[in-house]
């Protein structure tokens, strides 16, 4: 679309397949560890054939045998090919739990920000990453800190209030309706019950 993005920077927590992929071609399912950025305990990426299928040629044979090697094997070496346009696109970080934390506290001192785990890894890698220091880096936040309060409060020593719209919902009544599973009850219900956003 024409934006001069220098690259992008593909960040993993400890369970970091994409990591391995990226710098050494190895695409190896291993088991989940969970962490305090659930959203990145992952193995297998399901974007990440896309890409396969771009890099390789566009060739859908043969990455469709290239994937059924995977299914049984659950490990891939990404072909030359695929490692070399990767690379032409992408850098990859890996950050475990203390670069995590040392993350999110550095946001709070330097900036004043508390940012969540997930934003945290990113931020991570971006202040990690080897470019050229002349070139802007963005760190997209994925999620509201006060999502991952307890992670945070330990970085930082400040527990993340929620958002304000949201402040008071843990105090407010809990309500449910019952509703037949029918495409016109659910439609109708959401029409009736529906505000205006502005």
């Amino acid at each position: 679309m024409g934006l001069p993005i220098e690259r992008l920077i593909v960040a993993t927590n400890v369970n970091d397949i994409l990591y391995r992929a990226l710098t050494s071609g190895d695409y190896s399912q291993g088991a989940v560890t969970q962490t305090a950025a659930p959203s990145m305990d992952i193995q297998v990426s399901s974007n990440f054939e896309r890409l396969l299928f771009d890099l390789g040629g566009r060739d859908g044979n043969a990455l469709a045998a290239q994937m059924a090697g995977f299914e049984q094997s659950k490990a891939m070496q990404l072909t030359n090919a695929q490692q070399q346009g990767a690379a032409a696109l992408f850098s990859a970080s890996r950050a475990d739990a203390h670069d995590m934390s040392r993350s999110i506290s550095w946001a709070w001192q330097k900036a004043g920000e508390l940012i969540d785990p997930h934003t945290a890894i990113g931020l991570h890698a971006a202040r990690t990453a080897d470019i050229d220091r002349a070139i802007p880096v963005v760190t997209l936040a994925t999620a509201h800190p006060a999502k991952f309060s307890d992670a945070v409060e330990r970085a930082t020593g400040q527990r993340p209030p929620l958002p304000s719209r949201v402040g008071d919902l843990f105090e407010r009544e809990e309500r449910c309706a019952e509703i037949t599973g029918g495409y016109g009850a659910i439609t109708d219900y959401i029409t009736a019950h529906a505000a205006p956003r502005f």
